[in-house]
């Protein structure tokens, strides 16, 4: 079993090229809108919240980012692993490490959007993980965590 392991992401250029790499998956494209303000400047769109970047045997393979939408909510964007790193656990990892990493920082609800027909097996993990569905818009479906 290869050491993985998680860390806060304080090397943006390490989490851009994740993200990049991320926005490249055929029918993400729109969950990329507004992208490269986000890019041009991390830390200050994820200001309040964090950015965590997963390494296996310090090479990083997988990242997911909170950002603050108020002093109680807050939207986990970007989970990626890279594609030869998947079905190793590692999704499941970064979820746990952000739910506590948003409850460490104050949030009580922590939201976010998927899109079930590009990202089916992420879909499965969110339910299994007691992630709940609280609308749809066009394909795109918002899911909550409360009571962190």
């Amino acid at each position: 079993m290869k050491k993985f392991e998680v860390k806060e992401g304080s090397d943006t250029e390490v989490v851009k090229e994740l993200f990049k790499e991320y926005s490249q998956i055929k029918g993400a494209e729109s969950c990329f809108v507004s992208f490269d303000k986000e890019l041009a400047d991390l830390e200050a769109f994820y200001r309040g919240g964090a950015l965590l970047v997963g390494y296996e045997e310090n090479a990083p393979v997988a990242c997911i980012a909170i950002k603050k939408l108020n002093d109680t909510v807050c939207e986990a964007k970007r989970l990626f692993i890279k594609p030869e790193n998947r079905g190793k656990g590692y999704a499941r990892i970064m979820l746990n490490t952000m739910l506590d990493k948003a409850k460490a920082l104050g949030f009580k609800e922590v939201t976010f959007t998927t899109k079930p027909s590009v990202m089916q097996i992420g879909y499965g993990l969110y339910k299994r993980m007691g992630f709940e569905e609280y609308g749809e818009d066009n394909g795109i479906v918002s899911m909550r965590m409360a009571n962190l």
